[in-house]
């Protein structure tokens, strides 16, 4: 017969669920720690704080390196768009309380709280009851805030709910920190390669010119040659900067209400002549619309998909350019542009990396590109919160599309019928 009084106790309740906390929290360090997409890494320490915290909202806010700003990278309350629209003060804010102290801080009762920064709550009309935020901390260095709102039940927050955040904090920065330093590895990689071609374009070109009994036609051929690849080589170190500036959250929107059509409009008569070149004609259909958006980015984008428009297109083609309000599409993006030509199509196989960085459809016909247009613009977009994709058709044509964020003040009403395109449900489509 066994002796009752020699085994061990019953482990508590609440002692089991810590124990269940914290072999889940093991459990998500190890997913942090296999994922090198920084996108994808961010959403999953959101979605891991308000699992492991039990609330309603979490976020990341990282440093700025440029400006020493705390940015809103990833949250489960905020649009692309709402993300990039609100700075966060270092000064009169939790989160800069928290940066600039390397501490964690709860708070039971914002609105008392002198440190409160009410405009998130202002902007996306969310009530901020409670919080708890803590450091993302390398070495000693914060790079960000990792925070969590509304516990659920509005309970007290407890010392094992700052210690799991600051554990799961100390494991997303080490995480974030190798993320980034992927990114920037494969990216240099990526650009050292590009650059070859012109490097190797203007050094044959000099050595050349060197010699003294060089023909003046061959030498005005490789003068040409010279001034074509040096501005070859200035497009992609300003495409290159861009790029990484979107890739790491460093690109700042400049949002403010604008007509789309007369945006539209501008873009087709910046193009209109290379258009004419090739006796293309070029439809913009549609109702005027007004947007919330970075007009100079956004008109970036419009040029990228209409220069590419016509040369894909064939001589004498047609491209529409349709402006339109859907229903079907999400309400903070309810308006979408869509960019038609009827030119040769591209394959299945094709349209699955044409938003790759460097990836061109036809290398014959894009040398002089920097293969990063589409990557820029995809960028540009998904910075707003909404969404590119495209639909094509070999021998008939092709049609990118992107959404853009309705202006608050604009009215609901039934989008005008288009014959032109039908957005794809699956976007990768």
């Amino acid at each position: 017969m066994t002796d009752q009084s020699s085994l061990p106790a019953a482990m508590p309740a609440d002692h089991q669920q810590v124990v269940a906390r914290y072999e889940h929290l093991l459990e998500i360090t190890r997913q942090l720690n296999s994922t090198l997409d920084l996108g994808a890494l961010l959403n999953r320490i959101v979605a891991a704080a308000t699992e492991l915290i039990n609330t309603e909202q979490a976020s990341i806010l990282l440093l700025d390196p440029g400006t020493g700003e705390l940015r809103f990278e990833a949250a489960s309350n905020l649009s692309g768009s709402a993300m990039a629209a609100i700075p966060v003060p270092m000064e009169g804010s939790l989160a800069g309380w928290v940066a600039t102290h390397g501490e964690p801080e709860m708070v039971n009762d914002a609105r008392s709280d002198s440190r409160w920064f009410a405009n998130v709550d202002r902007t996306i009309k969310f009530t901020t009851r409670n919080l708890l935020a803590v450091p993302m901390k390398i070495k000693n260095e914060v790079i960000g805030v990792l925070e969590v709102i509304n516990k659920n039940g509005d309970e007290l927050w407890t010392a094992d709910d700052v210690y799991t955040l600051t554990t799961l904090a100390s494991q997303a920065a080490i995480a974030v920190q190798n993320a980034r330093l992927f990114q920037q590895s494969d990216f240099i990689a990526e650009i050292v390669h590009e650059l070859r071609t012109p490097l190797a374009a203007l050094r044959a070109s000099t050595a050349l010119l060197m010699r003294a009994n060089i023909p003046e036609p061959r030498r005005d051929e490789m003068l040409r040659t010279m001034h074509e690849e040096t501005e070859r080589l200035t497009n992609m170190t300003t495409d290159f900067l861009d790029l990484a500036r979107l890739e790491s959250g460093r690109a700042r929107l400049e949002t403010h209400e604008f007509s789309v059509m007369e945006l539209i409009e501008e873009c087709v008569t910046v193009i209109r002549e290379q258009a004419n070149e090739h006796q293309i004609e070029i439809v913009i259909r549609g109702e005027d619309r007004r947007t919330d958006a970075d007009r100079t980015k956004i008109k970036r984008v419009l040029l990228n998909l209409l220069t590419n428009a016509i040369k894909y297109n064939r001589d004498q083609g047609r491209i529409y350019c349709t402006l339109e309000r859907r229903d079907d599409l999400t309400a903070s993006c309810g308006l979408i542009v869509l960019i038609q030509d009827t030119g040769h199509g591209i394959s299945a196989e094709n349209q699955k990396h044409v938003f790759e960085k460097f990836y061109r459809v036809n290398e014959a016909e894009s040398t002089t590109g920097t293969g990063l247009g589409l990557s820029i613009a995809r960028r540009i977009i998904e910075a707003h919160g909404c969404e590119m994709g495209l639909a094509s058709e070999l021998n008939v044509g092709t049609t990118f599309y992107f959404t853009l964020p309705i202006a608050h003040a604009q009215p609901r009403r039934e989008p005008p019928a288009s014959a032109v395109f039908s957005r794809p449900k699956d976007p990768s489509q």
